[in-house]
């Protein structure tokens, strides 16, 4: 099948595509997989009822809960022969949430990734060098398939080896790396160990996802690389990487691929749409998923969307960088804390490296905040200057003050060569 990377859709004819393709969702839903049936059942909500996109608040919400409840395929819409590939979320707090594709959903998921990769700057021809993980997790094969759709050089590396990594992308000249934004930095600094300028590398575009990304850390990768660094947004309940993309010309939000997914903003705490520019939690519908459709996806996000329209022409709306999930939300002596607000906070100040560790303690019945941080090694602040620097910036941005700051040499926090980084450890 044909599908096209780059739509170029006015808003009236987005519209059109997305009520029809809801329709077409719902009715798979219903007649395939039976917890929707039962849902929309209980809801007294038939697939007439759904005329397009202003009847979707009629439509139950989907949790993660969902997938571990219907484990393994139970929200499988397809017969297993129609099934191409299975992928699975890593399951650190349960049965993994595994994820079905036809051969369509292949090709429409290498189209979305390519489409993601051409706002980013990449063009065919170029060379991009995937450090994200192949297997399970959607992140290698998603951008592996999406770089050759693209007609882009693809140079599979998977995570790890950085040295094997350091060598490839200077010996093939490579373009693009698409990687988190923890192994980003932990590449420029092994690089520098190894007596490199990270930013004689040849690269000239990062494209990071998998991680929150904030803009004091985008800033960071950039300076450390001399590249410019591109946000990816996707989870693999709905896709994989490639649902919604920054453009080099803004980067300034996502473009959520709207005639795939259809985004919404609702109250977390009581399920209301929210109107635009509000923040509140992303939920998803797959409007063209085959082997498994999903309704309404809670993802836990923490974001906003707003309908401004891009410097770069784009008509699909865009979201906002997350500020924060859901089950991620730390509350500390009664105070709702993300540790992305803390993250932005501590490195917009200069002389703070991007690397950090939040430590969460309980002393008898009192809640305790440690930071540890690192300074930057061109910094010439005094341990006891920073430290207070960082406790004033952190005291006019916060509800709630940390216990302790903590400043180590540069190099003394964990790093990673695979996987997501964990920064935050409540030991309560």
């Amino acid at each position: 099948m044909t599908v096209q990377i780059t739509p170029e859709l006015s808003r009236e004819e987005l519209a059109e595509r997305q009520d029809e393709r809801l329709v077409e969702t719902v009715e798979r839903a219903y007649e395939n997989v039976p917890f929707y049936r039962e849902r929309l059942d209980d809801r007294g909500v038939s697939p007439a009822d759904i005329g397009g996109i202003d009847d979707i608040d009629q439509l139950p919400t989907t949790t993660k809960d969902a997938f571990r409840e219907e484990y393994p395929d139970g929200l499988f819409a397809v017969d297993d022969e129609e099934v191409t590939r299975i992928h699975a979320s890593s399951g650190t707090t349960g049965k993994p949430k595994v994820v079905g594709y036809t051969a369509d959903d292949i090709e429409r998921w290498a189209a979305v990734v390519a489409r993601s990769l051409a706002a980013a700057g990449v063009e065919p021809g170029d060379t991009v060098q995937n450090a994200y993980g192949y297997g399970l997790f959607t992140g290698g094969l998603g951008f592996h398939y999406g770089i050759e759709r693209l007609g882009a050089t693809v140079v599979p590396m998977g995570g790890g080896n950085t040295a094997r990594q350091l060598t490839m992308l200077q010996d093939m000249g490579s373009d693009a790396l698409s990687c988190t934004p923890s192994y980003c930095l932990y590449l420029a600094e092994c690089a520098e160990q190894q007596g490199l300028d990270p930013r004689d590398l040849p690269l000239s575009t990062v494209i990071i996802g998998a991680e929150p990304f904030t803009d004091p850390m985008r800033e960071e990768i950039e300076a450390a690389l001399d590249v410019t660094a591109i946000d990816i947004y996707g989870l693999s309940e709905i896709i994989g990487p490639g649902v919604a993309m920054e453009c080099a010309e803004a980067q300034d939000g996502l473009h959520v691929w709207e005639d795939h997914f259809y985004p919404e903003i609702i109250d977390p705490d009581t399920g209301e749409t929210l109107p635009p520019g509000e923040t509140g939690e992303l939920v998803l519908t797959t409007l063209t998923k085959e082997a498994q459709p999903i309704l309404r996806y809670r993802t836990g996000d923490i974001t906003h969307l707003y309908e401004e329209e891009c410097d770069c022409g784009r008509t699909e709306r865009r979201m906002g960088n997350i500020t924060g999930r859901t089950d991620d939300l730390l509350i500390v002596r009664g105070v709702n804390v993300y540790a992305s607000q803390i993250e932005e906070t501590m490195l917009d100040i200069d002389e703070v490296a991007p690397h950090y560790r939040l430590d969460l303690r309980r002393e008898d019945t009192l809640d305790t905040m440690e930071i540890t941080v690192e300074p930057h090694e061109q910094s010439g602040t005094a341990p006891e200057e920073l430290r207070a620097a960082i406790d004033e910036r952190l005291n006019d941005e916060l509800d709630v003050s940390p216990d302790s700051i903590e400043v180590v040499d540069p190099g003394t926090i964990d790093r990673t060569e695979v996987g997501k980084v964990k920064r935050v450890f409540d030991h309560r």
